[in-house]
């Protein structure tokens, strides 16, 4: 369960919009409150807590952490200078306060002075000017670096201060300092940050660090005793790959996994026995996220947007959300999700119509041809849906997709893959014709690396390779302004222009489904989530003398 730092990921994190950060000074980090006691004890050291999933990360340095796998155990071996608080609003982590000129272009952070790395050294401002330094390198593949290239100049004046300043306003300043950017400099100085040994066994200064990790079964995560804002309860958390959800949720069943998300039908109609009530706690809370439907839009077939619009207009979206999710979520229409700040209520719809479908394609150059299935100048339509293996979710949507689109002529085939193998063989090479995936969003409105015409290289997030110079603009003009109004324009009018181009048919934004063996004691639900306070949850212990243990 990710810790929530500040980033942008592919869909779990929780890595894809609310935050309102005072401009005018820092803010200081506030005391974790001390966990509950339990009814029967109080908290204990020890223990361990296996979380159930589907994927294992390919990388542990949150640099090169494009994946939401990658990601979720990375934000538990790593901090940033800044993190969001269950409220929304920012919150020193590594930085203990910050400055912000007048102008909004110059911040001092000033760093915590007892942070260490894992290996007893002592984290210091020139790992963050380090960090800052590889993310912008030509060297470092990452997704990340467009928002540390607005840096016009970046010193560490002494250990403990960081001062960042920028050429030109930038909105997402502030937030764009979490987790990704911090590197041990003692480590990684003069390495090629693409092949250390840290990638798979990274040396880190958050609540925990790595035990064990045998590839395609489990990770091991140890606490990290010295941790700055206290030991972890909890001694270790372990992530254990389990590729099939059914089979997942047996061993949740099983006790053999502590906690794990569900899939609709489990939180509906499986979790409802006297058993499951008495041992496992559910939560259910929106998320920053959304699924959809990508074209590679290089592909001749999605060139026209007639076309892209024919077939969303011959997808049921409420049918999807009906039969996939339960009912547990909502339809998503652009690429920001209702009830926050930037979200557009009033862009163009595609209710099902499948008849309006025809006709678009039928305007496009697609005619009837053998079998039911249109052609084009003698070429059929036919084209594969990937996505990735253990989400039963996506090849259930991307089931009804098949069978919607085969009633206007298009046939569709599906084909699951094994996540890393999706993400760098597939994606990162644009070797799809369209893919099923989701989004996880930041909490600001900025989505730069996603549709901006100039982030489309490989390892990049525009892999659909959507190109508008309004787009363009638009996403500059949000970014380069603090007045919400202006920006909030911006995005209402990017999502306007999305809605009639459909690089993506925006499907759904599902509501996060976890469950947790009621022994785990200190969880506290919020907006954010269950996990951003996860080093303060604990195992209910019956005597008091048990919170002596392992101390």
């Amino acid at each position: 369960m990710k810790t929530v730092h500040i980033a942008k990921i592919l869909f779990l994190i929780l890595t894809l919009i609310l935050c309102a950060c005072d401009s005018r000074t820092g803010g200081q980090n506030q005391a974790a409150p001390l966990p509950q006691f339990a009814s029967n004890g109080q908290p204990a050291y020890g223990g361990t807590l296996v979380e159930g999933v589907t994927a294992e990360p390919s990388v542990l340095l949150p640099v090169l952490a494009g994946d939401s796998a990658s990601h979720s155990v990375s934000g538990n071996i790593f901090n940033g200078l800044v993190k969001y608080a269950p409220d929304l609003s920012t919150i020193g982590d590594l930085a203990e306060s910050w400055d912000i000129s007048s102008d909004g272009l110059t911040i001092t952070f000033h760093l915590r002075k007892d942070v260490h790395w894992t290996d007893g050294t002592p984290f210091t401002a020139e790992d963050v000017l380090f960090g800052y330094q590889t993310i912008i390198s030509d060297k470092t593949p990452t997704p990340y670096k467009e928002d540390f290239l607005q840096v016009k100049a970046a010193e560490a004046p002494d250990n403990h201060t960081f001062r960042v300043t920028y050429g030109k306003p930038f909105a997402p300043a502030l937030n764009s300092w979490g987790d990704l950017v911090i590197l041990p400099k003692h480590l990684l100085k003069g390495m090629d940050i693409t092949k250390t040994p840290l990638i798979r066994n990274p040396i880190g200064m958050g609540p925990y660090k790595l035990d064990t990790w045998v590839s395609g079964q489990e990770l091991t995560l140890s606490s990290n005793h010295d941790y700055f804002e206290g030991r972890p309860y909890i001694d270790k958390y372990v992530y254990r790959v389990i590729p099939d959800q059914s089979t997942m949720f047996m061993a949740l069943q099983a006790g053999e996994v502590d906690l794990m998300g569900v899939t609709p039908i489990q939180y509906k109609r499986q979790t409802d026995s006297e058993y499951f009530n008495a041992h496992f706690n559910k939560y259910r809370y929106p998320v920053f996220s959304y699924t959809y439907l990508g074209f590679n839009l290089k592909h001749p077939f999605f060139a026209d947007k007639r076309v892209r619009q024919a077939i969303a207009y011959a997808i049921d979206k409420e049918e999807i959300i009906d039969i996939v999710l339960y009912g547990l979520g909502t339809a998503s229409t652009g690429p920001y999700v209702p009830n926050t700040w930037p979200y557009n209520p009033d862009v163009k719809k595609y209710p099902f119509d499948p008849e309006r479908a025809k006709n678009l394609l039928a305007e496009a150059g697609w005619k009837d041809g053998a079998g039911g299935i249109l052609t084009n100048n003698g070429v059929p339509f036919e084209f594969t849906i990937l996505t990735n293996m253990g989400n039963p979710l996506r090849m259930k949507t991307a089931a009804i997709i098949q069978w919607k689109l085969k009633q206007v002529g298009i046939r569709v085939n599906i084909r699951a893959l094994e996540w890393s193998t999706f993400l760098n063989e597939f994606i990162d090479k644009k070797r799809f014709d369209a893919v099923i995936l989701g989004w996880g969003i930041g909490m600001d409105g900025d989505q730069y690396d996603i549709w901006h015409s100039s982030k489309t290289k490989e390892k990049e997030f525009n892999f659909v390779s959507y190109a508008n110079p309004e787009v363009d603009k638009l996403l500059e003009t949000g970014r380069r302004t603090f007045d919400i109004e202006r920006r909030k324009a911006a995005y209402y009018k990017i999502q306007e222009i999305l809605a009639d181009e459909l690089p993506y048919v925006f499907l759904y934004v599902p509501d996060a489904l976890v469950v947790v063996n009621k022994k785990f004691m200190g969880i506290k639900p919020t907006t954010i989530g269950i996990g951003y306070n996860l080093p303060k949850w604990y195992i209910q212990t019956r005597n008091s003398e048990a919170a002596k243990i392992n101390k």
